[in-house]
């Protein structure tokens, strides 16, 4: 039984938040469930219900992650192992400190909502994360998103992790050392995070991530930015893919179980999911193409973030971008009617590497070998097309290692080297899957269509593909299927969907090099056999 409760906290003394340095000089919530949180956001302005039931928030001037104003504490129990750079900016200790006294005093003159949840399916691997914040909402979000504890485990529920969060106090740059007023702040040695200047609830949800991501290789524990379900024999797939490519869409699949939707572990006893929920992208989401994902935006307890909602009916328009196109539910897994109950599964069988390809080269589906997987599991490319983007007029390649750079507190060899060992140690079948376009650029060519995308993982997952004839990508070197049940043979090679051959030559040039310009980073760190596994020409 989870349990939902709230213990009066007015006048009342919090020795646990106390021993934070938080001193609440007003009303304190610990744990309350939905109905409760839907009735304290209501009260105070939060944001709507709309029809159906889901909550509806709008977190302006920010929809979406701000990497920008990232820092990890420069301290001395975790300065030697972190990749310091873009990704991981240093914020040396007394700026961080003056950052911590002025969120500890904010907090002080808010309600507060305590949500105490866990990190990690696998007992083995658990992590207790309290979440402070002043606004009933979002403790709502990461209740979806977590694993909620039972009665009993709240009885003795010591958090390993606290996530103070307080998101209308901006930080001075002057005096915190930010580079604005937006800070998400990670002390590995404190176990606390800090965030702040944004609404935006993803950044709750992606601090976790990348604590995890620190914690977990280090006892030898893969940890992935990718969807899992299970199939009726108990086989394993991996989505890895970034924002946008669909891991989300193929892993809830009604023929299979979900194990989870983007966030796992992979230890020696199997795949498990770190969170409880999941959190999709719903822009211009449909009932007939993603009838499970569709059905929870009409469900109580969803948050919808930075939907349009009719003021006069609460109706949801889902096709609309007018606040974002990065448009969010965050939903509990249950929400999912085939869902795994409690998020394990064996090792995986497939692992499928999801991208959306705008220029139009990358073929639907093709097979990997151990190299290859490890060459585009490094490169983790994916394409944003225009209108996306501020600026972006035309296909831009995006390169994310491991499919999920911004959340990696390590070197990119740390994860690839423990995905090498485990789809070694396992027999673990590769795949590329291209969700973007065919017979053309973004512009030129058609996207490629849900349902024949769906007939071609389940082909591959379902062991149909294993003894089709294959022909070498001539861009990549990749094994690609002339025959998928349900998929037009001439959609598979991507240079016979173009009208103009010369055009595509052109564009899978361009598209190498992009690669190898990429891929240069990684060049000296890797086995001959992954360096040369890239594109041919």
């Amino acid at each position: 039984m989870t349990a939902h409760a709230t213990r009066p906290a007015e006048g009342k003394r919090h020795p646990a938040l106390e021993a934070l340095g938080l001193m609440p000089q007003r009303a304190v919530h610990w744990n309350p469930g939905p109905p409760e949180l839907y009735e304290h956001a209501v009260r105070r302005g939060e944001g709507v219900i709309a029809e159906g039931g889901a909550f509806c928030a709008v977190t302006t001037p920010h929809t979406g992650r701000s990497p920008n104003d990232k820092f990890i504490v420069h301290e001395p129990s975790s300065a030697t192992d972190i990749r310091w750079g873009r990704v991981n900016q240093p914020l040396e200790v007394e700026p961080y400190e003056r950052l911590k006294a002025s969120v500890l005093t904010h907090l002080a003159d808010q309600e507060l909502f305590v949500r105490d949840l866990f990190a990690g399916a696998d007992p083995n691997h658990r992590f207790g994360i309290r979440f402070v914040t002043p606004n009933a909402w979002h403790a709502l979000f990461v209740y979806n998103m977590f694993l909620r504890p039972t009665t009993s485990d709240l009885a003795g529920f010591n958090p390993a992790w606290t996530i103070l969060h307080a998101p209308e106090l901006h930080a001075d740059p002057a005096t915190h050392a930010t580079k604005s007023g937006t800070f998400v702040v990670i002390n590995f040695g404190q176990r606390t995070a800090l965030i702040g200047g944004t609404r935006y609830a993803g950044e709750m949800k992606k601090t976790v991530f990348t604590i995890l991501n620190y914690l977990l290789p280090r006892r030898g524990v893969l940890s992935m930015h990718c969807s899992a379900n299970l199939g009726e024999t108990g086989d394993v797939a991996l989505f890895f893919g970034l924002s946008g490519t669909g891991k989300t869409t193929l892993s809830a699949d009604p023929a299979r179980a979900l194990i989870g939707d983007d966030e796992h572990g992979w230890s020696d006893q199997g795949v498990f999911n770190f969170e409880g929920g999941c959190y999709a992208k719903v822009i211009r989401l449909s009932r007939e193409g993603e009838p499970e994902i569709y059905a929870t935006t009409q469900m109580f307890g969803t948050v919808l973030e930075n939907v349009v909602v009719d003021a006069a009916t609460r109706a949801i328009d889902l096709d609309s971008d007018e606040i974002t196109e990065n448009t969010r539910a965050s939903y509990p897994i249950h929400y999912i009617r085939n869902h795994v109950p409690g998020g394990m599964g064996g090792h995986p069988s497939h692992i499928l590497f999801l991208t959306c390809d705008a220029y139009g080269i990358m073929p639907p589906i093709s097979r990997l070998s151990p190299a290859q997987a490890m060459y585009h599991f490094l490169s983790g490319y994916t394409a944003k097309v225009a209108g996306t983007e501020r600026g972006v007029t035309e296909p831009k390649a995006a390169f994310s290692a491991c499919f999920g750079a911004p959340f990696l507190p390590l070197n990119p060899n740390a994860y690839a080297s423990l995905l090498g060992e485990k789809i070694a140690r396992h027999g673990v079948q590769c795949w590329l899957v291209n969700t973007g376009w065919s017979g053309g650029p973004h512009g030129v060519g058609q996207r490629l269509r849900l349902s024949l995308t769906r007939a071609m993982v389940r082909a591959a997952l379902a062991g149909k593909l294993d003894r089709i004839p294959t022909a070498p990508d001539p861009v990549f070197g990749l094994e690609v299927p002339l025959q998928v049940p349900g998929v037009p043979d001439a959609l598979l090679l991507p240079r016979g969907t173009w009208s103009d051959g010369a055009a595509y030559d052109a564009q899978a040039s361009r598209l190498s090099q992009m690669f190898r310009e990429n891929f240069a980073q990684f060049s000296d760190h890797v086995h001959a056999a992954v360096r040369d596994a890239g594109p041919k020409r």
